[in-house]
């Protein structure tokens, strides 16, 4: 047999690994957060995989290097699968219009999008619990005093990522039929007073 083919072997074991512990993690452990636990699962399925490719005959074609390469192959699909799977659909604003169109019987009134989104949306998902817990899981908030505020780390985040919008993301973006810039400074529309400030 050729090492192409017990790599695809070996491939399919550590993917059929990640599932099953995704699998085993969604439904009987406790989550704090979808993306770090998808990552953990990554992280073990990769660990157990590389020590069936270190102690299984079958893959004693491989010389070290080989399976060191195959080992960050797998940690690359894995973390392509976390992001684009469970914490995707965790997240996505555009899968929830799609599930929430399927709900309502294929078709929702363009007029009334806005009503779906502020009155159903971030009750249904629960949003805001959902973001913040990821926001003080990562570091980047706290909550002292029923006062949200960025941490230091929150600070540098937001910064770059503000910096991002506005010098590397696209100018010329179709909203709804229209190019605009709408989204590279989307403060701008933004009111100049409010009361909700701490």
């Amino acid at each position: 047999m050729t090492k192409m083919f017990r790599a695809a072997v070996a491939s399919a074991l550590y993917l059929a690994l990640m599932a099953t512990i995704y699998a085993l993690h969604a439904t009987y452990f406790a989550v704090d957060v979808v993306l770090y636990s998808a990552l953990l699962d990554v992280v073990l399925a990769t660990v157990v995989a590389t020590v069936l490719l270190t102690a299984l005959t079958f893959f004693r074609i491989f010389s070290g290097f080989e399976k060191f390469q195959l080992t960050i192959i797998w940690i690359l699909l894995g973390y392509a699968a976390a992001i684009s799977g469970p914490t995707i659909i965790d997240r996505s604003l555009s899968f929830y219009i799609l599930e929430k169109l399927e709900q309502r019987g294929g078709g929702i009134q363009l007029a009334r999008f806005e009503d779906v989104f502020t009155k159903e949306f971030v009750k249904e998902y629960r949003v805001i619990d959902a973001r913040l817990t990821e926001q003080m899981a990562s570091g980047t908030v706290v909550i002292v005093d029923g006062c949200v505020r960025l941490t230091p780390r929150g600070e540098r985040i937001a910064s770059f990522s503000r910096w991002f919008r506005q010098t590397l993301l696209p100018r010329k973006r179709l909203l709804r039929g229209q190019y605009s810039d709408d989204l590279v400074e989307p403060f701008r529309r933004s009111a100049s007073y409010v009361d909700y400030g701490c």
